[in-house]
């Protein structure tokens, strides 16, 4: 039960979906619904948004991993864990206000898209070339990796520098695509590239070193440190 076997996960996948049918629907809405209010900045936007993050990890921390996962694969109450720990941090950015989401055309937002638009799309079209269909697909939002993906795009999105401890356990997720991907879930290759790629350009963003690529919120940030300091 410590070994991955992807037949046992599709197995496992295909129950799963077949059990929550309906909320595969409501996960996209929400998905949409989070991503709607990246482009249309309101005084609730960003909770709306972290409401929406925060319902995908702890489902997936609460319910997916320990009830449907870890009867085959015992460290998915490790996963478990982590979900619930991400979705924890998400529920308490709602209340706290740390991060602002806000579409700007430049690369970091432009990436941060395509990553969303894999996350919620092109993961299920390419497993579905993979022989990945439904009940037995990767359902959006309910399940870690469509997640991480997805989660990793609305970071690319924020307009204001990105507290980092809410990188660290989607990069820890998006590594553990290494494994899914040599058990033949190849739709993973992508959950690699967004946290590897993501997580150097959150840190390019944040620290404004991109002069081609310049962040507005970032430089509008450290010239008002600067006003402050003289």
């Amino acid at each position: 039960m410590l070994s991955f076997n992807l037949e046992e996960f599709l197995g496992v996948l295909e129950d799963y979906n077949l059990f929550i049918w309906p909320l595969q629907i409501i996960a996209y809405l929400a998905g949409i619904l989070a991503l709607t209010f990246s482009f249309i900045k309101i005084r609730y936007s960003h909770r709306i948004i972290l409401s929406v993050l925060s319902f995908y990890w702890l489902w997936n921390g609460i319910v997916f991993c320990p009830f449907f996962w870890a009867p085959t694969y015992k460290l998915a109450y490790v996963f478990g864990a982590f979900c619930t720990m991400q979705g924890i941090l998400f529920l308490i950015g709602v209340f706290k206000s740390n991060i602002s989401v806000k579409f700007h055309a430049n690369l970091y937002s432009i990436t941060g898209l395509i990553f969303i638009v894999y996350a919620m799309a092109g993961y299920q079209v390419f497993g579905h070339f993979l022989g990945h269909v439904y009940p037995s697909f990767f359902p959006f939002g309910l399940v870690p990796c469509p997640t991480a993906i997805f989660t990793f795009g609305i970071f690319l999105l924020t307009d204001q520098k990105l507290p980092k401890y809410y990188l660290i356990i989607p990069f820890v997720v998006a590594m553990g695509g290494f494994l899914a991907a040599s058990k033949g879930i190849l739709e993973d290759l992508g959950l690699i590239v967004a946290g590897i790629l993501g997580t150097i350009l959150i840190f390019r963003r944040d620290k404004n070193i991109d002069p081609f690529f310049p962040n507005p919120a970032v430089q509008s940030y450290n010239e008002s440190a600067e006003i402050n300091a003289n």
